[in-house]
């Protein structure tokens, strides 16, 4: 079985702007993103985005901005020799309606370990928001918080 690191999006990968990234122009890869994923994957994790975007069900913005975020993103990874494996995202929001597939329930996290085979006990995830932690641990998978929009590098140093 394979491990994996699991990592919210917003406030993790790009700079949260403290409401919704609305669009791909709004849309920065924060600065030791990038060497955080090479280094992780060196040493044998699977990389997988776990994110809400709820803003979709709010009618904020659209699952085609949400798909073209994606695409940048994996595009921008695939230059660094990063691969991400899978990307979920739930589109729902509480204010329109209620979703297990939405953290902080782990129906995302646990899609990823079925399909991929992930062994539970060696894959991590990284979210700055206690729903992240929460929906990691509903999961069977530990969860680690951390600041918002902070140095990623940072925490994937700590799990070497």
């Amino acid at each position: 079985m394979s491990k994996a690191l699991y990592l919210d999006r917003d406030g993790v990968i790009n700079h949260d702007p403290g409401d919704y990234t609305y669009s791909l122009s709004e849309f920065h890869i924060l600065p030791t993103v990038m060497e955080a994923l090479q280094l992780a994957q060196s040493v044998g994790f699977k990389i997988i985005l776990i994110t809400n975007q709820g803003g979709v069900a709010k009618g904020l913005y659209t699952q085609d901005t949400v798909e073209e975020i994606h695409a940048f993103f994996k595009s921008e990874c695939q230059k660094n020799n990063v691969e991400i494996t899978a990307i979920y995202y739930s589109i729902d929001h509480p204010e329109v309606g209620n979703s297990i597939s939405r953290k902080p329930h782990g129906l995302m996290v646990e899609r990823a370990l079925q399909r991929f085979q992930l062994d539970a006990s060696q894959c991590v995830m990284i979210g700055d928001r206690d729903r992240d932690v929460a929906c990691a641990e509903a999961a069977g998978v530990r969860g680690i918080k951390m600041e918002v929009n902070g140095p990623l590098l940072e925490y994937v140093n700590r799990l070497m």
